[in-house]
């Protein structure tokens, strides 16, 4: 029996990242000792049979059909965001006001405009101890935070070259349902937002470097899509009747930018910044979640791909010149989070990355201190995103972030 002061926790949203983020409510303290309990209090949706079949599925105690509601009860200390896009400003804004932590997914935001309000709510709100905290999950994969320890301890010397891939192909059937995914009134944006917002984050975090400009194309290849359909899992079979409604396509179906990264410090003088190339897609026959990251320095090399996620490819220049990269099998107890799951050899899977997410954020409310990311290293991510979408949108010239 835990000792432990309750955070009581209010999730706006149930569908796939409200299923991942209750797992991860429900998962972390079984795993980690953590300075406050979570408790799986109420869950906020619309439809009032959904949210109540959602609720005795994913084990919260009781459910709203406002999230206005879920902001006003007295029980309830955190609200954790898994809508889309177009309601995080609203609902986290009012729900920093009311005294509430957030956890909110990611993209931030639909804009930058969005994003502003809401770090400058976050910003506000912590000076009176509530915290916020934007969910980007894959920090928490143990073979990336890995890749940053190597980073940190300058095991790869001047950081030159960033190649980030995120590559899906849920999307590659032209007969696939819309969903709120391709709407941008909803979503903000297609692959770009959905997940290059994902390298986007990661390869800043990893290499400790912003970027400050980017050059860009984004491409729709499927303008419309069937209104109605059988959804199975992101994508599915739409209705292909001969009289069956379509709709439009609102967003990008695949980004491709160069970026460099600012300037920096290293071994004590100013040195360039690194270059880097991005692709976002959900077109990428064969790949499923190949969400990628190689880093190229003066003194080694790293890679990582999600689909081998336990892996962490590295090359120490200096040790094995000509070996190559080798494979690190992330499963040591001294490798980042992994030494309060399984013993040695034993991966971890997706859901892991989302409990460690509750971990980080759970341990920093405890702490008093600012979790990470803030609202202002989303809203970094949310100005690259913009200024990719300004220059695929005045022929890939160079845009500044």
């Amino acid at each position: 029996m835990t000792t432990a002061k309750p955070l009581r926790v209010g999730m706006v949203g149930y569908a796939f990242m409200g299923a991942a983020h209750s797992h991860a409510w429900r998962t972390a303290p079984r795993f980690f000792n953590l300075p406050l309990q979570p408790q799986l209090t109420a869950v906020a949706g619309r439809n009032s049979d959904s949210v109540r079949a959602a609720a005795d599925k994913l084990g919260w105690e009781s459910v709203e059909t406002d999230w206005r509601r879920l902001i006003e009860r007295d029980d309830i200390d955190l609200i954790d965001i898994c809508t889309p896009g177009n309601t995080h400003a609203e609902i986290a804004m009012a729900a920093l006001e009311a005294g509430k932590h957030v956890l909110c997914e990611k993209p931030l935001a639909n804009s930058v405009e969005e994003a502003e309000q809401m770090t400058l709510a976050a910003e506000t709100a912590m000076k009176n101890g509530i915290f916020s905290m934007c969910g980007f999950s894959y920090r928490r994969t143990p073979a990336l935070a890995l890749a940053k320890r190597f980073v940190d301890q300058g095991r790869l010397g001047e950081i030159r070259h960033v190649r980030a891939q995120y590559l899906q192909d849920w999307l590659s059937d032209a007969n696939a349902p819309m969903t709120w995914r391709l709407d941008k009134s909803k979503s903000g944006s297609g692959s770009l937002g959905d997940i290059g917002a994902h390298s986007i984050d990661a390869a800043q975090w990893v290499i400790g470097q912003n970027i400050t400009g980017v050059s860009a194309m984004l491409e729709t290849f499927v303008r419309e899509r069937p209104l109605a359909g059988d959804l199975v899992g992101l994508g599915g079979h739409g209705d292909l009747s001969k009289d069956a409604p379509r709709g439009t396509v609102t967003v990008d179906d695949a980004a491709i930018f160069s970026a460099r990264f600012e300037d920096t410090t290293f071994d004590g003088g100013a040195s360039a910044g690194a270059i880097g190339v991005f692709e976002a897609t959900r077109y990428a026959l064969g790949r499923k979640n190949a969400m990628r990251l190689e880093v190229n320095g003066t003194k080694g090399s790293l890679a990582f791909d999600f689909e081998d996620m336990n892996v962490l490819s590295f090359y120490d220049a200096a040790e094995e010149p000509d070996a190559g990269f080798r494979r690190i099998f992330v499963t040591e107890p001294g490798h980042p989070y992994v030494g309060n799951w399984w013993p040695t050899g034993h991966g971890l899977g997706y859901e892991h990355g989302f409990t460690h997410q509750v971990v980080d954020l759970v341990t920093a409310i405890g702490e008093g201190r600012q979790p990470k990311p803030s609202f202002a290293d989303a809203l970094q991510v949310q100005r690259v995103l913009a200024a990719v979408e300004s220059s695929a949108a005045n022929a890939s010239q160079w845009q500044k972030v």
